[in-house]
C-alpha cells in the first residue's frame, strides 16, 4: 500500500521545502504545509498534519510540528507527533515511543513504512 500517491508527485515535496531566499521572521506565524485525509478502506485512513515554525517547539531542535494518524475501526493505533514539552515521539498502539527527527519527507516515509507493518502484524490490507 503507497500513502502518498499524487498525479503530481512533486506538490508535495514543493509544499515541503523553502527557497533559499525566503528569510523566518522570528514573530511569523505557523505555516501549514500539509492537511491531507487519506481513505485506505471504509475503516482504515490516515490523517496528516504538517506545520512550519517560526521557532523549534520545547523539546525539539527543528522547526516543524506535526501530527500523523493511522485510524483502524475508529481506534488511532499508530500516530507520530510532537507535543510541546514531549518532543518528537510515535504512539503505536497503547505504547509511546521516542522518534528521532530528521526531514519532514523522512517522517512521512517512517509513518508509510510503519502504517505497512502495522498492517502486516494485523493482518489488514
Amino acid at each position: 500500500m503507497r500513502l502518498l500517491v499524487s498525479a503530481h508527485p512533486t506538490v508535495l515535496l514543493e509544499k515541503l521545502t523553502t527557497n533559499s531566499g525566503v528569510v523566518i521572521i522570528p514573530n511569523m506565524k505557523p505555516i501549514e504545509l500539509l492537511r491531507q485525509r487519506i481513505v485506505f478502506s471504509e475503516n482504515q485512513f490516515a490523517e496528516l498534519v504538517l506545520w512550519r515554525l517560526a521557532q523549534p517547539l520545547m523539546e525539539s531542535r527543528h522547526s516543524f510540528k506535526y501530527r500523523l494518524a493511522y485510524v483502524v475501526n475508529g481506534k488511532c493505533v499508530l500516530r507520530y507527533d510532537n507535543e510541546a514539552g514531549k518532543g518528537d515521539h510515535c504512539h503505536w498502539d497503547n505504547q509511546e515511543i521516542k522518534y528521532e527527527f530528521t526531514t519532514p519527507e523522512q517522517l512521512l516515509a517512517d509513518f508509510q513504512q510503519d502504517i505497512e507493518r502495522w498492517n502486516h502484524e494485523n493482518s489488514c490490507s
